[in-house]
């Protein structure tokens, strides 16, 4: 997820003087305000449990009132600070980062913490509606949706809930899946918009998953609902005799022989495991004005880049323009982060969650994959890769006179893919 710190606020506290709010945003939308003074007590807390030598430099106190100045350089500290802490795997999935984001979100939306009715959408249209608390967290609204529906719990991993934008015509589109570090009910509500929702969908790319989720009634009954509702938008594309089919099973109410069409319509594809690393970046034309002007107004575009293993010992950088970079991003994140996981033999039925004394709490399994050694390059002189854990949070800026994206970006923005080093002769 991509955090931000776009603007400062000035508001008067309870004493009646005048204080710096930050407004943290992510990817674009405002999630909570907070003081410097609270950020300052969450690197303390940080230090304390993970220690100095782990936790990135937080921006100095001041002894004098802030000039404007000293107030944007804070600001642009303060939002490196947030997305260091966010990328670094431990820190970032802690649950002292976390809480304190979820506390905070629930403080500037000014919600109480009462029981409510949540609405949560399913594929085919229908509607859940779940009894929790406004502070509960991602995973808590989760497990309400599983047991309202009766999803056993060791396929509940296998889902996950989205936040959506749906349109009048009943279409609707991905705005991000839902975090750890929010409260659905606050995140949904705080948009003051109808037209947000959350969806339950699956949250797994590897069909040979489906045979397992199948082998429970509902489970099967939600991956039917999600293959016809996917056709029926053209996010999965069919001809007309597989349309056909689909409509005669339909009749039949035979669910399990809904598969994904084995010959779809595109224009390309690329295996993941051909992908050495990703990185994406933003970038703004150069100002044809003075030295030192500031960037005209231009629409800032952004760009996700791969370098790709064309063929034998040839690697080559793709890049795509897409406002959705950060989203394809995320996506090849969760791809790879499952390819490990049945690469080490464990299961997705192991990677959701589980309480522990209340404590929410990753498994075995999954805390496996979260580090992985340093991709190993196959040329010395390239820079070392970022480690498969290295959560993306934040977009390079920078300043170009044509759009290139390959050269100038610092080995921390790579993302190294450790399933590069599975292929073997036969994916060539």
């Amino acid at each position: 997820m991509h955090f931000s710190i776009p603007e400062t606020e000035t508001r008067a506290g309870d004493g009646g003087a005048a204080y710096v709010a930050y407004n943290i945003h992510v990817n674009g939308v405002l999630h909570c305000r907070v003081r410097y003074s609270q950020l300052l007590g969450l690197h303390e807390q940080l230090r304390k449990e993970y220690g100095a030598n782990v936790v990135p430099a937080f921006p100095p106190k001041k002894i004098f009132t802030l000039t404007p100045a000293e107030v944007e350089q804070r600001r642009e500290q303060l939002e490196k600070y947030m997305q260091a802490v966010r990328q670094d795997p431990m820190l970032g999935g802690s649950e002292t980062f976390n809480s304190f984001l979820r506390k905070a979100q629930q403080e500037t939306q000014q919600i109480p913490t009462e029981e409510v009715v949540l609405e949560v959408l399913l594929s085919n249209g229908q509607k859940v509606k779940v009894t929790i608390l406004t502070s509960d967290q991602t995973e808590d609204v989760l497990e309400a949706v599983a047991s309202k529906l009766d999803l056993p719990d060791d396929l509940v991993g296998y889902f996950s809930l989205f936040l959506v934008r749906e349109t009048k015509d009943g279409a609707f589109s991905f705005v991000r899946k839902l975090q750890e570090f929010e409260l659905p009910y606050v995140s949904v509500t705080s948009l003051h918009n109808p037209e947000f929702r959350i969806i339950l969908r699956k949250s797994y790319w590897d069909s040979s998953y489906d045979d397992d989720v199948m082998e429970h009634r509902v489970g099967l009954n939600l991956l039917y609902a999600q293959t016809v509702s996917d056709i029926e938008h053209g996010w999965i594309l069919v001809n007309k005799e597989q349309h056909r089919q689909l409509k005669s099973l339909q009749e039949k109410v035979s669910k399990k022989e809904v598969r994904l069409p084995s010959e779809q319509i595109k224009e390309g594809s690329f295996k993941v495991t051909r992908m050495r690393c990703w990185r994406v970046t933003s970038s703004v034309p150069m100002s044809n004005g003075p030295s030192g002007s500031s960037p005209g107004k231009s629409e800032v575009k952004l760009e996700l880049a791969f370098e790709y293993l064309m063929s034998k010992d040839r690697l080559q950088w793709v890049t795509i323009t897409s406002p959705q970079a950060i989203m394809l991003s995320i996506c090849l994140q969760s791809m790879v982060d499952e390819l490990m996981v049945k690469k080490s033999g464990g299961s997705i039925r192991k990677m959701f969650r589980r309480r522990v004394n209340g404590a929410l709490r990753r498994s075995d399994s999954q805390q496996a994959v979260k580090s992985p050694p340093l991709l190993d390059s196959p040329d010395a002189s390239r820079e070392p890769m970022a480690k498969l854990s290295s959560k993306l949070t934040s977009v390079s800026l920078r300043g170009i006179s044509h759009s290139s994206s390959a050269n100038d970006v610092g080995a921390n923005d790579f993302h190294g893919n450790y399933a590069f080093e599975g292929i073997g002769d036969e994916d060539l």
